[in-house]
């Protein structure tokens, strides 16, 4: 693959110019849609709103947004004008939110009213008190000396805020020069996205990625799925994640293709949607498909249009991905494995891997990246079959944790390789499994437990439908192995059977020790299990029990 050196506005600059009558962006629930020409006009005159109340090249501007219309109108204004967009986790409560706006130096915070249970303008008047006092654009915050402006993300008006219309019809008023201006200093070498690691451990991380690292990953990851201009990709996963704001739209923007976009997530608007447009790829992590699948409309719906997809954040069963590629016709449906340090995209598999290596792999090495299973401790690189940590290095490196030199210098060696944290082997054919994370390793008196490998087993139960292995405190062995188990509907499963199915089969000391039934399990916005929850869960559990183990 060779190497693309442009950044997002001239992309979409180009493809206004190319083909400006083309969708880009479609909400199909409203009947909404942006051609390239449209949207790009609406991305000037924001960007010029911008740059009259006060943005510069390198300053930050954080949307605390679902997938509304504008996010997109946000993430290429800020491009443009050399600002980097921050995105916020859309499940951030207050802590969270002034952690953020704290650590990054947030100059704006563009909002909407809420998501959820959550009020996000109450949120910014709690942390900003002195918002409903300021004349807006004069922002003076003792708590966030460099934050100057809120913006609402819509026609409702709030005090001391901007809304986006009388932006938008702001920069209409205004002349192209200065935009011109500043578009020329911006290159694709400088930081456009910040986005901030789940935190599934310690303080989350501004992660600091380049128009480069991120329009690459996006042409890599069409080129695996063989996306053309005449593709037609339905995003339902967040936008704020990697997933959504690289996979989804850095593909679709390189290619010249369309978003066809679902707001909140809901299987029977994802449904409703993929007829209505057409959509030819979709995206979502194994549960989203699951909700697709098992939604009592499903057979209604014709999905014949679809080709392929991105099923990624999570293993996938093998009889998930099966139904995948039967009922929804997604034949050519790949899995992405990465990080968001790595843009995110490390590797996937292609479009003619069988199924059984779509399941059970992450598939080979993304195009133009290095991908190496190393001995984590020495950095070596080991031989296939053997289990180390997955590293890679290219194009798709972040740039830096954002004022944490100490965290970039222990995720990036000397020799430009950036360490994942996860377990894999990779076999003699080049595809890689990921086996479990470092972090997750259970050490139970001094064996290594890999919470992966007894996952895969217990999937061989048939009442269990999903599990999650995690370490328990020990004052014996240091820590125990602890099943979270959510069992099919109907299903009858006592923890003492449990354990006689792994008897005989997996290693004595891999047989848990606490076994937990479970409804749900703790999630991050992007769909990941929070492992560190479910231990923290296991010690209420068991005192409830009159189990003390700490």
């Amino acid at each position: 693959m060779e190497l693309i050196e442009k950044t997002f506005g001239q992309f979409l600059e180009q493809w206004a110019t190319q083909t400006p009558d083309k969708d880009f962006i479609v909400y199909p629930d409203r009947d909404l849609r942006f051609t390239y020409k449209t949207f790009n006009q609406r991305v000037d005159n924001l960007a010029k709103a911008l740059i009259h109340i006060g943005l510069k090249p390198g300053d930050k501007l954080g949307i605390f947004a679902n997938n509304v219309p504008d996010w997109l109108t946000f993430m290429f204004a800020t491009a443009k004008i050399g600002a980097i967009l921050v995105t916020v986790n859309t499940n951030y409560k207050t802590h969270e939110l002034e952690y953020l706006v704290k650590n990054s130096d947030l100059n704006t915070l563009a909002l909407v009213n809420g998501w959820r249970d959550s009020d996000y303008v109450q949120m910014a008047y709690e942390l900003v008190p002195e918002l409903k006092e300021s004349q807006r654009g004069f922002l003076k915050s003792e708590k966030f000396p460099h934050l100057k402006n809120v913006i609402f993300i819509g026609p409702e008006k709030h005090r001391g805020m901007f809304n986006t219309p009388e932006l938008i019809l702001m920069g209409s008023q205004l002349d192209d020069s200065e935009l011109n201006r500043v578009k020329a200093t911006v290159t694709c070498h400088d930081v456009v996205n910040m986005q901030y690691t789940s935190g599934t451990t310690g303080f989350p991380k501004g992660v600091m990625l380049t128009h480069h690292n991120i329009l690459n990953n996006g042409l890599a990851t069409g080129q695996c799925m063989n996306y053309t201009a005449d593709d037609r990709l339905c995003v339902c996963v967040p936008l704020f994640h990697c997933f959504g704001c690289v996979l989804a739209l850095c593909a679709i923007i390189t290619h010249g293709a369309t978003m066809v976009m679902v707001e909140n997530f809901d299987p029977l608007v994802v449904l409703a949607s993929v007829q209505k447009e057409r959509c030819t790829a979709l995206y979502g992590v194994p549960t989203m498909f699951i909700a697709e699948l098992h939604h009592p409309m499903f057979s209604m719906f014709d999905l014949s249009s679809l080709r392929t997809g991105i099923m990624a954040g999570a293993p996938c069963p093998i009889e998930t991905m099966n139904e995948v590629m039967t009922k929804m016709n997604m034949h050519e449906i790949i899995i992405v494995y990465g990080l968001t340090e790595s843009s995110p995209g490390m590797t996937a598999t292609r479009t003619t891997d069988p199924p059984h290596i779509r399941s059970t792999t992450v598939g080979k090495a993304f195009p133009a990246v290095e991908v190496k299973v190393a001995d984590p401790e020495t950095g070596e690189e080991l031989a296939p079959g053997q289990q180390g940590e997955l590293c890679c290095r290219g194009y798709n490196v972040m740039k830096g944790y954002y004022k944490n030199p100490e965290a970039t210098a222990k995720a990036i060696d000397n020799a430009g390789w950036l360490h994942s944290g996860d377990l894999g082997v990779m076999d003699e054919e080049g595809y890689f499994r990921v086996t479990g994370r470092i972090k997750d390793m259970i050490i139970r008196g001094g064996e290594n437990v890999y919470p992966r490998e007894i996952e895969n087993f217990l999937y061989t139960m048939p009442q269990i439908q999903a599990v999650e292995v995690a370490g328990v405190p020990s004052p014996k062995y240091g820590e125990e192995v602890g099943a979270f188990i959510k069992l099919k509907e109907g299903a009858e499963v006592t923890e003492e059977d449990v354990r006689d199915f792994c008897r005989g089969k997996i290693s004595r000391y891999k047989i848990p020790k606490y076994i937990f039934f479970v409804k749900e399990y703790p999630m991050t916005a992007s769909g990941k299990i929070q492992k560190y929850k479910l231990r923290e869960m296991s010690l209420e559990w068991l005192r409830e029990k009159g189990i003390e183990v700490v």
